[in-house]
């Protein structure tokens, strides 16, 4: 049995984190965007945090859900916060259009 990829918990503040671990590859794609649209579309917490701090890889695919996720996350009233990205992976994310005031550097 492998370990869990991706972890859900909720914070003391009522925030929801999603803290996937390792790299998160084409495997992964379809249960990380379920989570994240689920979360947002149905859970609707204040802020949703993606804690990247345990990630060394993040593919095209699920670096994506989480760029939408941010622009769902806008729509339902929901914060989206992508916390301790890598360096690279921090830049990779400001590229493809997450606002520099959602991501939060560890």
């Amino acid at each position: 049995m492998r370990d869990p990829v991706l972890e859900v918990s909720t914070s003391a503040d009522g925030s929801v984190v999603i803290q996937p671990h390792g790299s998160v590859g084409p495997d992964e794609a379809v249960e990380l965007r379920q989570l994240l649209v689920h979360t947002v579309r149905r859970v609707r917490p204040l802020r949703l945090i993606v804690d990247l701090a345990d990630v060394r890889e993040l593919d095209p695919i699920n670096l994506g859900s989480v760029v939408a996720a941010c622009g769902l996350g806008d729509d339902h009233q929901v914060a989206v916060f992508v916390d301790n990205p890598s360096g690279p992976l921090a830049a990779q994310l400001a590229a493809a259009g997450v606002p520099s005031q959602r991501l939060r550097l560890g």
